[in-house]
C-alpha cells in the first residue's frame, strides 16, 4: 500500500480556511435575522469535533454501528466495486478513523483528508501517519461546502483515480437543492463517490438519536455558542440556553435548535440582540432520504452509474456513484 517500505512518504498539511474575520458576516447575518440561525459547520471547533466523535459511540446513535456493520459484512464487495489503488479524498475526515478502516481493503495510492477543524485534523493525521508511514497523507483545513477547488499539488500521487469519501450522514445537513449543487460539483470534479445516507425511520428512533439520555448531543449543540463567542467577540452564556431536537416527518428532516431559557441581551461584535425567553436559534437540519429518492438525486447531479448497500434494518445505506 502506497510507497515501498523504507521510503516513508511525507505527511503534508495545508490550511486553506478563511480567517475568523471572514466568518463574521455569515454569522452576524444569521444571528441578526428575524429567525436566528448558525450554520452547522461552526459546530466543529476542537471540542465540537471531539463531542461529535463521542456522539458516534452513543447507543441511541445507531447510524455509526449500522455503517460499520455494512463495511464489515460487505467490505470485499464494496472494494471490488470501487477498485484498488485510488486516491481517497475524505470529506469531513474528523479523526480519519472511517477511512483508515478501509485502507486494507482499498489499498489506496494516497489519502487526502479535508476538514474545517484544522487543528483536530492535523492531530488525527499525525497519529495516522504513525500507523501508515508509507502511505502519502495530506491534510487540508478547508470549508469544502464553499469550494472543492484544491491545488493539484495536494492531490498526490498525481494521476491516481479519485474516490470522494463522504461517510456517515453529513449529506443530510444540506437541504435538497443545496445537496443537488454539492453533489454536482463532486461529479464535475470527476472520479467515484462513496457516500453514506441516513434513511427515513421511526420518529421516536430519530428523536432519541438527536437528544440522547447522556446529553452529549446537547453539549455538542450548546458548544457552538462558545465557538461563536470566539469568532464574533460575542458573550453568549451557555447556561441561558437549552438543546431542542425533533424529527419533522412532513419535511423528512431532524431539526436542532437552541432555545433561550430566559430573556438575554447578547453582544454580537458591535451589535446587540435581545433574545426573548423561548426564542430559538436554528443550528442544524438533518434531512433523511428514501433509497429511491437519493438514487434519483445522484442521477440528477451527473452520476450515471450507482450501486447501493443497505443495512439489514433498512435505516442506513451506502451508495457508490460514478459520473460519465
Amino acid at each position: 500500500m502506497g510507497a515501498p517500505t523504507g521510503s516513508a512518504a511525507p505527511f503534508r498539511f495545508a490550511d486553506l480556511r478563511r480567517s475568523g474575520e471572514d466568518a463574521r458576516p455569515e454569522l452576524l447575518a444569521g444571528l441578526l435575522a428575524p429567525r436566528a440561525a448558525i450554520p452547522p459547520k461552526y459546530f466543529y471547533d476542537d471540542l465540537g469535533s471531539r463531542l461529535f466523535a463521542a456522539i458516534c459511540c452513543l447507543p441511541e446513535y445507531t447510524l455509526t454501528r449500522s455503517e460499520a456493520r455494512l463495511f464489515a459484512e460487505r467490505g470485499e464487495d464494496i472494494a471490488r466495486a470501487i477498485g484498488r489503488g485510488r486516491l481517497i479524498i475524505d470529506l469531513g475526515a474528523g479523526d480519519c478513523g472511517k477511512a483508515a478502516g478501509l485502507f486494507p481493503l482499498l489499498e489506496p495510492a494516497g489519502y487526502v483528508a479535508l476538514d474545517i477543524s484544522a487543528d483536530f485534523l492535523r492531530a488525527s493525521l499525525s497519529r495516522l501517519h504513525e500507523r501508515f508511514p508509507d502511505l502519502p497523507l495530506t491534510g487540508v483545513g478547508i470549508d469544502f461546502t464553499r469550494s472543492l477547488d484544491l491545488p493539484e499539488d495536494l492531490l498526490a500521487p498525481a494521476g491516481a483515480p479519485r474516490l470522494w469519501f463522504y461517510p456517515g450522514s453529513s449529506i443530510g445537513n444540506f437541504a435538497p437543492d443545496a445537496a443537488r449543487g454539492f453533489l454536482a460539483r463532486i461529479a464535475l470534479a470527476g472520479g467515484a463517490l462513496l457516500i453514506g445516507v441516513d434513511l427515513v425511520k421511526d420518529k421516536a428512533v430519530l428523536d432519541a438519536a438527536y437528544d440522547d439520555a447522556l446529553g452529549v448531543t446537547a453539549a455538542f449543540n450548546l458548544n457552538v455558542l462558545n465557538h461563536v463567542n470566539r469568532l464574533l467577540d460575542a458573550d453568549f452564556d451557555v447556561a441561558d440556553w437549552r438543546h431542542v431536537a425533533f424529527f419533522d416527518p412532513a419535511a423528512s428532516r431532524v431539526e436542532m435548535h437552541l432555545e433561550a431559557r430566559r430573556g438575554a441581551d447578547v453582544r454580537l461584535g458591535g451589535s446587540t440582540r435581545r433574545f426573548a425567553a423561548g426564542e430559538r436559534i436554528h443550528t442544524e437540519d438533518s434531512w433523511k432520504w428514501t433509497p429511491a429518492g437519493f438514487s434519483a438525486l445522484l442521477e440528477e447531479t451527473g452520476f450515471a452509474r450507482r450501486r447501493m448497500w443497505q443495512d439489514a434494518e433498512g435505516g442506513f445505506a451506502l451508495f457508490l456513484a460514478e459520473s460519465d
